[in-house]
């Protein structure tokens, strides 16, 4: 028997706030069709004032338990992925333990970006193939509004803030490309590309948090070629290639990425989840935030084939094969 990292409960959370194309007009040179043409962006929501990212986090945790049927206490451990904390310490996971009130286990954060939660996805089912661990809720949280610059409209229409959640068992399983669970995964990172996507602040260079800086055109051409390499070399890895896969759950950056990275594969659009019309770049909080929409809507269905895949700052990125 082998041991898979099976999802049982998958949740999200958005703030109230929406925020359409056209409200950037009053303030920039900018329009919704321009908005439209270059990302497919149609909106995002922005978290209230007050709102952080913990709380965007444990809304979706609580919506994974949920749709789980499950309490806290079943929970063993939580593994957040975010570039956008509270604080610089303690980690997002510990306030988010406290917010849903977890008081055993352990939680820490990853942080990779826009990939973060492939990353924090790998992590957890290693947690669990492992034994460290029997149920792991795996969050991707986001609140980019705060480290925008208002100012530069080639970065600041594109991203919103969102969380989502998924709830990871332990489950014994046959071994093979039929069972149900994480089956897969295929993790990079190369940092000589840092000044295509970074922020420029930090704790020991300026001492605040920083803007984000991206070089749009320069990372658009790694994207696409470095996401349909890494799901093909995750899915090779277990013997199968694309005809196999249900569902593409990409990283929701750009519809012009998603789009040249399904065509790369071989995938129809048809079988790709999008939500970047409504919600924009959530970073690391865009692709659990896809996989609960795809469910939600009834595309996703118990026994798909699911690659999920992202790339983000560092520059880092990495794809997962699960079955749902």
């Amino acid at each position: 028997m082998t041991t898979r990292a099976v999802v049982i409960g998958v949740g999200h959370y958005l703030p109230e706030r929406v925020v359409p194309n056209a409200e950037f007009e009053k303030s920039l040179d900018t329009s919704d069709e321009w908005i439209r043409s270059r990302s497919g962006i149609e909106r995002r929501h922005f978290a209230a004032e007050g709102e952080t990212t913990s709380d965007l986090a444990a809304n979706a945790a609580r919506a994974a338990l949920e749709n789980a049927g499950l309490l806290v206490d079943d929970v063993d451990a939580i593994v957040v992925a975010t570039s956008t904390p509270d604080l610089t310490f303690p980690s997002v996971a510990t306030m988010v333990q406290n917010k849903i009130g977890m008081t055993k286990g352990f939680g820490f954060d990853v942080q990779a970006v826009c990939a973060g939660f492939i990353f924090a996805l790998t992590n957890a089912n290693a947690l669990i193939v492992s034994g460290q661990a029997n149920r792991v809720l795996v969050i991707g949280a986001e609140t980019f509004s705060r480290i925008m610059d208002w100012t530069d409209r080639s970065t600041c229409v594109l991203f919103g803030d969102g969380a989502g959640a998924l709830l990871l068992e332990a489950q014994d399983s046959d071994g093979d490309v039929s069972d149900r669970g994480v089956l897969s995964s295929d993790l990079n990172s190369d940092g000589r590309y840092r000044d295509m996507l970074f922020v420029d602040g930090g704790v020991s260079t300026t001492g605040d948090s920083g803007k984000l800086r991206m070089q749009g055109n320069a990372l658009f051409r790694q994207a696409v070629e470095k996401l349909a390499s890494t799901a093909h070399t995750a899915l090779s890895k277990i013997g199968l290639n694309d005809d196999a896969v249900d569902w593409i759950v990409p990283h929701q950056a750009n519809i012009r990425i998603i789009q040249g990275t399904a065509r790369k594969m071989g995938v129809p659009m048809d079988r790709v989840i999008v939500t970047v019309q409504d919600h924009g770049n959530t970073s690391a909080a865009s692709i659990p935030l896809a996989m609960s929409v795809g469910v939600t809507n009834g595309k996703i269905k118990r026994g798909d084939l699911l690659v999920a895949e992202a790339i983000g700052g560092g520059l880092a990125w990495g794809a997962v094969v699960l079955r749902w």
